[in-house]
């Protein structure tokens, strides 16, 4: 199933397949500096990771995360896509690639497929995303989305702060 398609990109349901890269994406420095350490190192713990997240969310919450592919090539290279988080009150619009795939507009383009498919497929009208503050590239990627700054506030482990940003579809 494809979840949406962009000029450069496709969208579409992880599967445990996707282990793999998963467990790369995990690893990845820029993954470890801003979203953290998952204790993620082997195939096998990829496909825990994805089978009690982006597949369960699937079915209990109707959306997740997405694998974002090269349209051209098939090759994986970055997730996007949304959860509800249990201290958020709206659902939440994140997304990471792979070192070599920062920079290039991609993230844009996924997260604008993902806002619309929220828009048209799942009815949402108002998405939340939250980043560190020192992640000044996904903060520049969610102004560029409409969003806007809305307050700083504490991670509920307490050992971060994170800017919250909002949009309404």
């Amino acid at each position: 199933m494809l979840l949406a398609e962009t000029q450069r990109l496709r969208l579409r349901p992880f599967t445990l397949f996707d282990a793999q890269f998963m467990l790369a994406l995990l690893n990845d420095a820029g993954w470890l500096r801003y979203i953290g350490d998952r204790g993620v190192r082997t195939v096998e713990q990829a496909e825990l990771y994805l089978q009690n997240g982006a597949i369960a969310n699937y079915q209990t919450l109707g959306f997740g995360f997405y694998c974002v592919e090269l349209r051209e090539t098939g090759a994986p290279i970055g997730m996007c896509g949304l959860t509800q988080r249990d201290y958020l009150p709206d659902p939440d619009l994140g997304f990471a690639f792979l070192s070599d795939f920062v920079g290039q507009g991609y993230a844009k383009e996924a997260a604008l497929a993902v806002m619309a498919y929220a828009q048209s497929e799942l009815d949402l009208k108002h998405i939340l995303a939250t980043t560190r503050p020192d992640n000044f590239a996904s903060a520049k990627v969610l102004e560029a989305l409409g969003m806007r700054f809305r307050d700083l506030m504490m991670h509920p482990d307490g050992d971060r702060q994170l800017k919250l940003y909002e949009i309404n579809l």
